[in-house]
């Protein structure tokens, strides 16, 4: 009964995360940590920031390089968002921004590459950041809309863009089941929690797979995936 139940079970990862399990696995094997160079800054450069904004000398200049607000005006918060993404969150431990750019942010780099890595994920993050401004613009009484209050949360981290990524990688690799698992834990998200970051997760989800559409539409994904291989460009 175990082998009977667990050959399905076989069946079904191998489907859903083999061919991302071996291209990820080869390139480790084969490069080390030499297959994730930008990655590997991403996690030093948050971690000089989180030790830099925790500073009385440091925190300023951290939060003038890469604080986002809805507040902020537009120029001003474009501006920030490319460093925005590496300025951890202070209400949240930063081990877990860590974990969550080395392990997604690592994937992503050996899945797609290191600037499609960083394209996606300030995609997800801009569509964040645009949708908190849309959703003040609505109030609090609209269904998509924000309270006012949320006018000074200060909008930082990689989530956004690491939620990004794990649709766009999951849609590349057709591990469908991961990603509509991701989608669902945002959704509850967003009925827990209702604040503004889980909002602007759903945003990114959106973005992400807007672009995944266009791309299906100008350059359908190939079955080299299917051999372990990255996708091709």
């Amino acid at each position: 009964m175990t082998a009977w139940n667990a050959s399905p079970l076989r069946r079904f990862a191998g489907r859903e995360w083999g061919p991302l399990f071996r291209t990820v696995r080869n390139a480790l094997v084969r490069d080390k940590w030499r297959a994730i160079p930008m990655t590997i800054g991403a996690v030093c450069l948050t971690s000089v920031f989180q030790i830099v904004q925790n500073t009385s000398w440091g925190f300023q200049p951290v939060q003038n390089l890469g604080s986002v607000k809805a507040a902020d005006p537009l120029w001003l918060a474009l501006l920030r968002t490319p460093l925005s993404l590496f300025v951890p969150a202070l209400d949240l431990p930063v081990w877990g921004a860590l974990a969550q750019i080395l392990l997604v942010f690592g994937i992503s780099e050996i899945c797609i590459g290191w600037w499609r890595t960083l394209l996606i994920g300030y995609v997800a993050t801009l569509a964040g950041t645009t949708y908190a401004r849309i959703g003040l613009a609505l109030g609090h009484d609209h269904p998509f809309g924000l309270p006012v209050s949320d006018r000074i949360v200060n909008d930082t981290g990689p989530s956004a863009a690491v939620v990004g990524l794990a649709i766009y990688v999951c849609w590349r690799y057709r591990a469908y089941l991961t990603g509509a698992l991701v989608i669902l834990a945002m959704i509850g998200e967003v009925l827990v929690k209702d604040n503004l970051a889980g909002k602007e997760h759903l945003a990114a989800i959106a973005a992400v797979m807007a672009v995944c559409v266009v791309r299906a539409q100008w350059h359908p994904v190939r079955t080299p995936a299917a051999l372990g291989q990255p996708p091709p460009p």
